[in-house]
């Protein structure tokens, strides 16, 4: 568990940041730039969880701890030095992917197929999902990038391409399983 005592160190004070192994980078290393979104994609989830119940809210608790997770994960480099840490590092599993999937496909099965684009909107929670989506999207990105430069725990990269995708079908069982989405009408205002 962790025990914070005081909240502010000064260690960052001249633009630099410790990682999970101790290691010292700047603030704006691509690294940092990944889980940061990370980060940020989890204050997103909190502001749409103001507006979910039931099993969608639930389903969020658990990304939410995910996305710490997967926080965790991607401020660790070098996977090759798992086995000498003092502590077991954490990192994403295939599992916590599998979860996403099985929920997607269950989403999928409650909504109509689309025929046509959806705009961000609908109901609050619906418009919330999608803001999740967005930036979960930027995560996504920038741990790609991150990963054609250092190691990157493969299942992260995964776990963020299938969360884009359930904030979508998330989004559209906002809407009344999709009967309330905001359509795309191509050149409507030419």
């Amino acid at each position: 568990m962790v025990v914070l005592n005081k909240i502010y160190t000064k260690t960052g004070d001249a633009g630099e940041t410790a990682l999970g192994d101790g290691s010292r980078v700047t603030k704006h290393a691509l690294r940092v730039h990944s889980y940061g979104t990370v980060d940020e994609t989890n204050a997103t989830v909190g502001m749409a969880r103001l507006h979910a119940t039931g099993e969608i809210d639930a389903q969020l608790a658990m990304i939410q701890n995910d996305l710490f997770d997967l926080g965790a994960d991607l401020c660790r480099p070098d996977m090759a030095k798992d086995a000498d840490a003092e502590y077991p590092p954490l990192r994403m599993s295939d599992t916590q992917v599998s979860r996403l999937e099985t929920q997607i496909d269950a989403m999928t099965k409650e909504v109509e197929p689309l025929r046509s684009f959806i705009l961000p909107g609908g109901s609050a929670l619906a418009a919330h999902l999608h803001l999740c989506r967005t930036v979960s999207r930027r995560a996504e990105r920038l741990s790609v990038e991150l990963a054609s430069v250092e190691t990157v725990n493969p299942a992260a990269v995964k776990y963020l391409n299938r969360l884009s995708d359930w904030f979508f079908q998330a989004s559209r069982i906002a809407n009344d399983n999709g009967k309330n989405d905001v359509l795309w009408i191509p050149g409507a205002n030419r």
